[in-house]
C-alpha cells in the first residue's frame, strides 16, 4: 500500500515522488526538512509490517548498512515508523542504476566494466569484513550516480553471518538470474556467493546480456547449479585472456576454485585494469577515476601519462602512412602474407585459462648463472601485448655456454592457488628453440633445475614462430610454479642469438 505524495514522515521528510517499488517495500524520494536535503525512503509494504519474519528482515536491513561506511555503498542515514509501518531514509543518489546503463548502452567498455567490478567489489569487501553478505548483487542494486561512480545499495536480505534461523532451509532468497550455485540450493552462504553473482554482473557487462536463460526463475537457478556459463572471449574476442580467467575464476562453482575473498578478486581485477589500460594507452569514464586510485607503482606498469592519446593518435598516423607506402612496394607474395597481427591463441572447450596476477612471471637463472635474465622484462610476458617480450641474454651459438639452460617461470599464486595445469601456452617471435617444462611447489621455486623439487611436466622440442601449446602431464597434481627450462637457443645470426617470448599463460581444465 503506497501513501500520497507530500506526505510528511516523522515530522520531517516530505515525500516528493515514487520512484520505486519491489515485493517488500516502495522507495520515494523524499525532501529532508531539517537538513534541507533531498533523501530516499524505502518505506515497507504495510501488509507485510504485521510478519514479524519481514519487520525482522527490513530491520536488518537498516542495522546492517548503518553499520556500513564506504564510498561505493549507499549509506543509511536514518530509520523511523508512520502509521506503524517502519522506512529506512537513505542518501539520494541521483542517476541510473547499473541495469539501466547496461540496457541502455548494452556491453560497456572493457575498461568501464572492470572499473565498475572493482567498486562493487570493494563494497563488498567492506560488508564482508563486518561479516554481512548482499545476498542480492545484481545490477538493479548497483547505482551510478551522475559522477559515473557505482553504489551498492539494497541490503534487504542480507544478514550477519553470525546470525542465524532468519531463512528456512531450502528457501533460495535472491535474484536467480545472478544467483550462485550454493545459494540457488538452499545451503548456507558467505561472501563467496557474493563473488559469484558479481561474477555474473561483469559478464553482463562485458556481454551486454545474462548468461543464462529459463522458462522460469528455477530453470535459470538450476542452470547457474549445472551449466558452464558461455566463454566471454568467443562473444567477444577483444576481451584479454586475463580478464576472461578472472570471469570464470569468479564464478567458479567449485569453492576452492572460485576467489576465496574480494581482496583475491579486487587485487586480480586491478592487475586487469592496468592490463586493459596499457593495451589502450587511455582510460576514459569511471575507469580513469579508478585507475587513479590505484598504487603509483601499478598506475606506471600502464605506461600512460597526460596526453598519450594524443600521441598515440598520432603515431598512429604515421604508421598507417607508412605502412601505406611500403603497401606500394611490397611484391605480390609479401602482400598475400599480410600484416595482421596472428590471432590469440584459442582456449579449447572443457578447459579455462587460469588467472595470473601481472608480476606472476620471473626470470630463471641459477647458478653457474648469474641469477638474473633481463628480470626487468619478465611482465612483458603477460601485459596482453604480443608486440613486447622478455628475452634471454644474447649467447654465442645455439648452445648455452657453461650452463645447462635459462628460463621463466610462472607463479599460479601460491597456497590454495596451486594449480593443475594442463597446458602452457608460449607465444614467440622467433622459433627453433627446445625448452623442457618443469613444476613445483613451495613458498619458493627450488633453486636449481637439479633439485628434487622440480618435476619434468612437458617438453617443447622445437618451438615454432608464433603461438605453440605444450601438453602437461600434471596428472591432477597442483603446482604453484611453472618452469620454462630452456636448452637449445635458435639458429644464431652472425654466431649470436637469444630466446624471445612476447606470451605465456596456462590452462587447467574445467571444473
Amino acid at each position: 500500500m503506497t501513501i500520497d505524495v507530500g506526505t510528511l514522515l516523522a515530522d520531517r521528510y516530505r515525500l516528493e515522488a515514487q520512484i520505486g517499488s519491489g515485493g517488500m517495500s516502495t522507495v520515494y524520494r523524499a525532501f529532508d526538512t531539517v537538513l534541507e536535503r533531498t533523501v530516499a525512503i524505502k518505506r515497507m509494504h504495510r501488509n507485510l509490517a504485521e510478519n514479524p519474519e519481514q519487520l525482522e528482515r527490513f530491520g536488518r536491513e537498516a542495522r546492517a548498512v548503518a553499520r556500513l561506511n564506504h564510498p561505493n555503498i549507499v549509506q543509511v542515514i536514518d530509520a523511523g515508523e508512520h502509521d506503524d509501518t517502519p522506512f529506512i531514509v537513505f542518501e539520494y543518489v541521483a542517476g541510473e542504476t547499473l541495469k539501466e546503463r547496461v540496457q541502455r548502452a548494452g556491453r560497456l567498455p572493457v575498461t568501464e566494466a572492470v572499473a565498475y567490478a572493482i567498486e562493487i567489489a570493494r563494497a563488498l569487501g567492506a560488508a564482508h569484513e563486518r561479516g554481512i553478505v548482499h545476498r542480492d548483487v545484481k545490477p538493479q542494486n548497483v547505482m551510478i550516480n551522475e559522477d559515473g561512480q557505482a553504489k551498492v545499495t539494497d541490503f534487504g536480505i542480507a544478514r550477519s553471518v553470525e546470525e542465524h534461523g532468519l531463512t528456512a532451509d531450502g528457501r533460495v532468497l535472491g535474484t536467480t538470474d545472478y544467483v550462485s550455485p550454493e545459494q540457488a540450493m538452499g545451503h548456507d552462504v558467505d561472501g563467496q556467493s557474493d563473488i559469484y553473482s558479481l561474477g555474473i554482473v561483469l559478464y553482463e557487462m562485458l556481454i551486454g546480456d545474462i548468461p543464462f536463460k529459463g522458462d522460469n526463475q528455477i530453470a535459470v537457478a538450476m542452470k547457474h547449479v549445472r551449466d558452464e556459463i558461455p566463454d566471454v572471449q568467443q562473444l567477444r574476442p577483444s576481451i584479454g585472456t586475463a580478464l576472461a580467467a578472472v570471469v570464470d575464476r569468479a564464478t567458479a562453482k567449485p569453492l576452492d576454485v572460485r576467489y576465496s575473498s574480494t581482496e583475491e578478486l579486487v587485487a586480480d581485477l586491478e592487475d586487469v585494469l592496468t592490463i586493459e589500460a596499457g593495451r589502450r594507452g587511455e582510460t576514459t569514464g569511471e575507469a580513469t577515476a579508478v585507475f587513479r586510485s590505484l598504487p603509483q607503482a601499478q598506475r606506471s606498469r600502464a605506461n600512460l601519462r597526460p596526453g598519450k592519446r594524443t600521441v598515440i593518435a598520432v603515431a598512429v598516423l604515421l604508421v598507417l602512412a607508412a605502412l601505406a607506402v611500403a603497401a606500394v612496394l611490397l611484391t605480390s607474395d609479401n602482400a598475400t602474407r599480410g600484416t595482421s597481427q596472428k590471432p590469440r591463441v584459442e582456449v579449447p572447450k572443457g578447459e579455462v585459462a587460469i588467472s595470473l596476477k601481472s608480476d606472476a612471471a620471473s626470470d630463471y637463472d641459477p647458478p653457474p648463472g648469474d641469477g638474473q635474465e633481463h628480470s626487468s622484462d619478465t611482465f612483458r610476458v603477460l601485459d596482453g601485448d604480443k608486440n613486447t617480450s622478455w628475452s634471454t641474454e644474447t649467447y654465442q651459438g645455439d648452445t648455452i655456454a657453461g650452463k645447462d639452460g635459462v628460463g621463466i617461470y610462472l607463479d599460479a599464486g601460491g597456497g590454495s592457488r596451486s594449480v593443475a595445469a594442463t597446458k602452457l601456452d608460449v607465444t614467440t617471435p622467433k622459433g627453433g628453440w627446445a625448452a623442457t617444462v618443469y613444476a613445483a611447489t613451495g613458498s619458493e621455486p627450488p633453486s636449481t633445475v637439479t633439485d628434487a623439487g622440480w618435476t619434468e611436466v612437458g617438453s617443447l622440442s622445437s618451438a615454432k614462430t608464433g603461438d605453440n601449446r605444450v601438453a602437461l602431464e600434471t596428472n591432477g597434481k597442483r603446482y604453484r610454479y611453472y618452469l620454462l627450462w630452456i636448452t637449445k637457443m635458435p639458429p644464431a645470426s652472425g654466431g649470436r642469438t637469444k630466446v624471445q617470448i612476447s606470451a605465456m599463460g596456462l590452462v587447467r581444465a574445467r571444473s
